[in-house]
Protein backbone atom coordinates (compact mmCIF):
# COMPACT_ATOMS: atom_id res chain seq x y z
CA UNK A 1 0.00 0.00 0.00
CA UNK A 2 2.56 2.47 0.73
CA UNK A 3 4.14 2.08 -2.10
CA UNK A 4 1.60 3.35 -4.49
CA UNK A 5 1.26 6.03 -2.19
CA UNK A 6 2.93 9.67 -3.97
CA UNK A 7 6.21 10.68 -1.87
CA UNK A 8 4.33 14.05 -0.87
CA UNK A 9 1.48 11.60 0.41
CA UNK A 10 3.98 9.06 2.60
CA UNK A 11 6.21 12.12 3.35
CA UNK A 12 2.93 13.45 5.75
CA UNK A 13 2.28 10.20 6.44
CA UNK A 14 6.11 9.39 8.17
CA UNK A 15 5.59 12.61 9.75
CA UNK A 16 1.89 12.27 11.32
CA UNK A 17 3.71 9.18 13.06
CA UNK A 18 6.60 10.42 14.66
CA UNK A 19 4.81 12.95 16.29
CA UNK A 20 2.25 9.56 17.48
CA UNK A 21 5.10 8.00 18.58
CA UNK A 22 6.58 11.15 20.81
CA UNK A 23 3.08 11.83 22.31
CA UNK A 24 2.91 8.52 23.22
CA UNK A 25 6.21 7.63 24.40
CA UNK A 26 5.54 10.50 27.19
CA UNK A 27 1.79 9.78 27.82
CA UNK A 28 0.72 13.07 26.77
CA UNK A 29 -2.83 13.22 25.19
CA UNK A 30 -3.28 13.75 21.90
CA UNK A 31 -3.20 17.85 21.43
CA UNK A 32 -2.73 17.99 24.86
CA UNK A 33 0.56 20.33 24.09
CA UNK A 34 0.76 22.87 21.78
CA UNK A 35 3.67 22.29 18.63
CA UNK A 36 5.33 25.88 19.70
CA UNK A 37 5.24 24.09 23.27
CA UNK A 38 6.68 20.57 22.50
CA UNK A 39 9.47 22.00 19.98
CA UNK A 40 10.39 24.77 22.69
CA UNK A 41 10.14 21.41 25.56
CA UNK A 42 11.94 19.61 23.75
CA UNK A 43 14.74 22.03 22.78
CA UNK A 44 14.77 23.24 26.30
CA UNK A 45 14.50 20.30 28.70
CA UNK A 46 16.13 17.89 26.78
CA UNK A 47 19.96 18.46 28.16
CA UNK A 48 18.58 19.37 31.83
CA UNK A 49 16.41 16.17 32.11
CA UNK A 50 19.67 14.04 30.40
CA UNK A 51 22.13 15.28 32.79
CA UNK A 52 19.08 14.47 35.89
CA UNK A 53 18.80 11.06 34.80
CA UNK A 54 22.60 10.76 34.90
CA UNK A 55 22.77 11.82 38.44
CA UNK A 56 19.39 10.43 39.87
CA UNK A 57 22.06 6.93 38.37
CA UNK A 58 25.26 8.16 39.84
CA UNK A 59 24.35 9.48 43.46
CA UNK A 60 22.81 8.11 46.07
CA UNK A 61 19.63 6.00 46.29
CA UNK A 62 17.03 8.37 47.63
CA UNK A 63 16.63 12.10 45.32
CA UNK A 64 13.65 13.30 47.21
CA UNK A 65 13.91 16.88 46.06
CA UNK A 66 10.55 18.98 44.41
CA UNK A 67 11.01 17.23 41.38
CA UNK A 68 11.67 13.89 41.81
CA UNK A 69 8.50 11.68 42.65
CA UNK A 70 9.45 8.01 43.48
CA UNK A 71 7.17 4.82 43.82
CA UNK A 72 6.60 3.84 47.32
CA UNK A 73 8.77 0.50 48.83
CA UNK A 74 6.06 -2.54 49.12
CA UNK A 75 7.05 -4.91 51.48
CA UNK A 76 9.30 -7.45 50.18
CA UNK A 77 8.41 -11.00 49.49
CA UNK A 78 10.21 -14.11 47.70
CA UNK A 79 7.65 -14.01 45.10
CA UNK A 80 8.70 -10.66 43.72
CA UNK A 81 12.74 -11.28 44.26
CA UNK A 82 12.33 -14.43 41.72
CA UNK A 83 10.55 -12.49 39.33
CA UNK A 84 13.16 -9.59 39.49
CA UNK A 85 15.75 -11.83 39.19
CA UNK A 86 14.22 -13.42 36.22
CA UNK A 87 13.93 -9.60 34.68
CA UNK A 88 18.04 -9.49 35.62
CA UNK A 89 18.77 -12.67 33.78
CA UNK A 90 16.76 -11.73 30.47
CA UNK A 91 17.91 -8.48 29.89
CA UNK A 92 21.51 -9.77 31.04
CA UNK A 93 21.22 -12.41 27.78
CA UNK A 94 19.80 -9.92 25.90
CA UNK A 95 22.52 -7.51 26.60
CA UNK A 96 25.20 -9.87 25.52
CA UNK A 97 25.75 -8.08 21.49
CA UNK A 98 25.88 -4.43 22.76
CA UNK A 99 28.80 -5.32 25.08
CA UNK A 100 30.11 -4.00 21.69
CA UNK A 101 28.22 0.14 21.58
CA UNK A 102 28.88 -0.08 18.02
CA UNK A 103 26.30 -3.48 17.20
CA UNK A 104 23.84 -1.31 19.34
CA UNK A 105 23.75 1.94 17.38
CA UNK A 106 23.56 -0.65 14.34
CA UNK A 107 20.31 -1.45 16.15
CA UNK A 108 18.85 2.25 16.48
CA UNK A 109 20.75 2.80 19.91
CA UNK A 110 21.47 6.07 19.44
CA UNK A 111 23.62 8.81 22.05
CA UNK A 112 22.51 11.23 23.14
CA UNK A 113 24.42 14.05 23.85
CA UNK A 114 27.81 12.21 23.08
CA UNK A 115 29.66 15.02 22.99
CA UNK A 116 29.17 17.11 26.24
CA UNK A 117 31.15 14.99 29.40
CA UNK A 118 29.01 12.47 31.27
CA UNK A 119 29.86 9.98 33.95
CA UNK A 120 26.60 8.04 32.10
CA UNK A 121 25.62 7.81 28.80
CA UNK A 122 22.20 7.35 27.42
CA UNK A 123 21.95 5.01 24.32
CA UNK A 124 18.19 5.42 23.50
CA UNK A 125 15.98 3.41 20.91
CA UNK A 126 12.86 5.60 20.08
CA UNK A 127 10.46 2.28 18.64
CA UNK A 128 11.39 0.57 21.96
CA UNK A 129 10.27 3.33 23.86
CA UNK A 130 7.08 3.63 21.74
CA UNK A 131 6.43 0.30 22.51
CA UNK A 132 7.24 0.35 26.16
CA UNK A 133 4.10 2.59 26.36
CA UNK A 134 1.68 -0.10 25.96
CA UNK A 135 3.39 -3.61 26.95
CA UNK A 136 6.75 -4.70 28.98
CA UNK A 137 9.66 -6.66 27.70
CA UNK A 138 12.74 -6.98 29.78
CA UNK A 139 14.28 -7.67 26.15
CA UNK A 140 13.95 -4.31 24.94
CA UNK A 141 14.93 -1.80 27.53
CA UNK A 142 14.28 1.85 26.12
CA UNK A 143 17.69 2.88 26.75
CA UNK A 144 21.31 1.15 27.31
CA UNK A 145 23.84 2.96 30.08
CA UNK A 146 27.34 3.38 29.04
CA UNK A 147 30.44 4.73 30.23
CA UNK A 148 33.62 6.03 28.05
CA UNK A 149 36.39 4.13 28.07
CA UNK A 150 39.56 5.08 26.10
CA UNK A 151 38.77 3.30 23.38
CA UNK A 152 34.27 3.59 23.43
CA UNK A 153 32.34 2.97 25.71
CA UNK A 154 31.44 0.20 28.55
CA UNK A 155 27.65 -1.10 29.11
CA UNK A 156 26.95 -0.92 32.04
CA UNK A 157 23.37 -0.67 32.39
CA UNK A 158 19.87 -0.03 31.00
CA UNK A 159 16.83 1.84 31.38
CA UNK A 160 13.51 0.77 30.87
CA UNK A 161 10.32 3.85 30.54
CA UNK A 162 6.34 3.57 30.96
CA UNK A 163 3.60 6.16 30.21
CA UNK A 164 3.49 9.12 33.34
CA UNK A 165 -0.42 7.80 33.67
CA UNK A 166 0.45 4.50 34.85
CA UNK A 167 -0.49 3.77 38.45
CA UNK A 168 2.10 1.98 40.81
CA UNK A 169 0.11 -1.33 40.61
CA UNK A 170 0.72 -1.07 36.72
CA UNK A 171 4.50 -0.45 37.62
CA UNK A 172 4.68 -3.19 39.96
CA UNK A 173 3.23 -5.72 37.38
CA UNK A 174 6.62 -4.57 35.38
CA UNK A 175 8.77 -4.85 37.60
CA UNK A 176 8.23 -5.42 41.76
CA UNK A 177 8.21 -2.49 43.75
CA UNK A 178 9.67 -4.05 46.80
CA UNK A 179 13.14 -4.59 44.70
CA UNK A 180 12.98 -1.87 42.36
CA UNK A 181 11.94 1.79 42.57
CA UNK A 182 10.60 3.93 39.45
CA UNK A 183 10.64 7.55 39.30
CA UNK A 184 9.54 10.35 37.49
CA UNK A 185 10.58 14.43 37.09
CA UNK A 186 7.99 16.36 38.12
CA UNK A 187 6.88 19.90 39.32
CA UNK A 188 8.91 21.42 36.54
CA UNK A 189 8.48 25.36 35.33
CA UNK A 190 10.15 26.22 32.46
CA UNK A 191 10.99 29.85 31.58
CA UNK A 192 8.90 32.46 29.45
CA UNK A 193 9.47 31.23 26.00
CA UNK A 194 11.20 34.68 24.88
CA UNK A 195 13.14 34.27 28.10
CA UNK A 196 15.11 30.96 27.27
CA UNK A 197 18.43 32.39 26.31
CA UNK A 198 18.39 34.22 29.44
CA UNK A 199 16.61 32.69 32.25
CA UNK A 200 18.07 31.80 35.46
CA UNK A 201 18.31 27.95 35.60
CA UNK A 202 18.45 28.13 39.35
CA UNK A 203 14.70 29.09 39.79
CA UNK A 204 13.87 27.00 36.23
CA UNK A 205 13.97 24.00 35.00
CA UNK A 206 15.13 20.35 36.57
CA UNK A 207 16.73 21.77 39.52
CA UNK A 208 15.23 25.35 39.65
CA UNK A 209 13.34 26.46 43.03
CA UNK A 210 10.37 27.31 41.72
CA UNK A 211 7.78 23.97 42.34
CA UNK A 212 4.94 24.78 42.11
CA UNK A 213 2.22 26.00 39.56
CA UNK A 214 1.54 29.48 41.48
CA UNK A 215 5.12 30.22 41.54
CA UNK A 216 5.34 29.60 38.05
CA UNK A 217 2.29 31.67 36.81
CA UNK A 218 3.64 34.40 39.26
CA UNK A 219 6.62 34.71 36.64
CA UNK A 220 4.81 33.93 33.78
CA UNK A 221 6.45 30.08 33.12
CA UNK A 222 5.35 27.02 31.74
CA UNK A 223 4.53 24.50 34.58
CA UNK A 224 4.09 20.93 33.75
CA UNK A 225 2.70 18.34 36.57
CA UNK A 226 5.33 15.55 35.36
CA UNK A 227 8.13 15.50 31.96
CA UNK A 228 8.24 12.58 30.54
CA UNK A 229 7.51 8.68 32.11
CA UNK A 230 7.98 6.81 34.56
CA UNK A 231 11.68 5.61 34.25
CA UNK A 232 13.93 2.73 36.39
CA UNK A 233 17.41 2.00 35.90
CA UNK A 234 19.09 -1.26 36.55
CA UNK A 235 22.28 -2.89 36.54
CA UNK A 236 22.25 -6.39 35.78
CA UNK A 237 26.25 -7.23 36.10
CA UNK A 238 26.46 -5.97 39.50
CA UNK A 239 25.87 -8.99 41.77
CA UNK A 240 23.69 -8.31 44.28
CA UNK A 241 19.72 -7.34 44.15
CA UNK A 242 21.19 -3.82 46.17
CA UNK A 243 23.59 -3.02 43.42
CA UNK A 244 21.83 -4.26 40.37
CA UNK A 245 18.53 -2.37 41.53
CA UNK A 246 20.52 0.92 42.82
CA UNK A 247 19.90 4.47 41.35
Amino acid sequence: MLARLCPNALTVLLAMAVLLILSCARGDKAGSMKMDDLQDHEAEGAHQHTMQAVESMTGQHHHMGPHMKWTRPRPQIPEDLSRADEIVQVLREALKPYRDYRVAQKDGYEPFLPHIAQPRYHFTRKWYGFKAAFRFSPTQPTSLLYKRTPGGYELIGAMFTARKDMTEEQLNERVPLSVAQWHAHVNICLPPRNEVGMADWTRFGFKGSISTKDDCDKVGGRFYPQIFGWMVHVSPFEDTPEKIWMH
